[in-house]
């Protein structure tokens, strides 16, 4: 996606200034704790993840953010302003995409984005240069004077994006922004979420694991209502069980399983995982897990001498920066 937005007043705040902060929220449906004491703070520049199972609380702690849901306990501050206490002032600072957002199916895309515009209090040529954006943004020219129940799924849901972006936010709040987008499509708005995120503050929440290495700067990890994770998408990666391993491929005069234990006696190895063992010839092809993950750059020396010292030839050596989907499954599993 293309276009282009005005630099917004976050823009002028230090990279570290919180525009949302969460705190001690909690939300209750009757008997259901659907989420529990959560705190976290997002700062301007910062695209944040938002990650969880199924019935997580990830929609639910996102519309309690914009002011959609009144929490049973904690607050939202927007900008320094407390949601509850202000919440007209609050979500003027925000642009919304909720998860299966309505749509008018007898108004047509421009229509809808005028009407967008008009909630937002736009007027005048203000109204006029901002549905202009928001079409080019989105890349929804083509079908301007097209009515809406004739859209493609794709252009639906960049029409609803194109109304959370109308009156150019400091902050954008996307519930599972890609849903339904096919693969170009969602491509386009990974770098429009990424772009944007540069001079904004975004939360998004998404299934999509590769999603959060493309776009965001952050991810957070909901599981039953609480926070189990928070860090960068790298951070993530190396507290996979996985991570730091030595990925290898060894050609041997000799076979694969006596490849392997001439591996496990090396002084860094914890332990051996083959992916061939019992095929024939000498192809040993698997990974050697160091004794914590410091040692995984010594770990490959000793491979390399080893195979050095035995005549073995070595094809493939590689370290395994960890899975962000390892994690994710190890991480929401707990106490399953």
């Amino acid at each position: 996606m293309s276009g282009s937005l005005r630099t917004p007043a976050s823009d002028r705040r230090p990279k570290n200034y919180e525009m949302i902060s969460v705190q001690n929220l909690t939300k209750r449906f009757g008997t259901k704790l659907a989420v529990n004491d959560i705190s976290f703070q997002v700062g301007v520049g910062e695209v944040l993840g938002f990650l969880g199972p199924n019935g997580a609380g990830k929609s639910t702690t996102m519309r309690m953010i914009t002011g959609y849901f009144e929490p049973t306990a904690g607050h939202v501050s927007i900008d320094g302003i407390n949601m509850s206490d202000e919440p007209s002032r609050a979500k003027e600072k925000i642009g919304y995409l909720p998860e299966n957002a309505p749509l008018y199916d007898d108004m047509t895309v421009l229509s809808f984005l005028k009407f967008a515009a008009d909630l937002r209090g736009l007027s005048g040529s203000a109204k006029t240069t901002a549905v202009d954006k928001a079409l080019e943004t989105c890349f929804l020219k083509p079908v301007r004077n097209q009515s809406i129940d004739t859209l493609s799924k794709g252009y639906r849901h960049r029409t609803c994006l194109a109304q959370s972006i109308i009156h150019d936010p400091e902050i954008l709040i996307l519930d599972e922004p890609t849903d339904g987008l096919d693969p170009n499509q969602k491509a386009e708005v990974r770098n429009l979420i990424r772009r944007l995120g540069e001079t904004r503050t975004i939360i998004f929440s998404t299934h999509i694991l590769e999603e959060v290495e493309a776009a965001c700067t952050r991810a957070i990890i909901i599981d039953k209502g609480k926070i189990v994770a928070d860090g960068t998408p790298e951070e993530l990666k190396t507290k996979a069980v996985d991570a730091g391993a030595i990925e290898v491929r060894i050609d041997a005069p000799s076979s694969a399983a006596a490849v392997e234990a001439e591996l496990g006696k090396l002084a860094s190895a914890k332990r051996v995982s083959s992916k061939n063992l019992g095929e024939e010839g000498g192809a040993f092809t698997g990974c050697v897990i160091p004794k914590g993950k410091e040692k995984a750059g010594k770990l490959a020396s000793e491979i390399f001498e080893l195979c050095m010292s035995k005549g073995f030839s070595l094809t493939e050596l590689h370290q395994n920066p960890g899975r962000l989907d390892d994690v994710f499954r190890a991480i929401t599993r707990t106490g399953e």
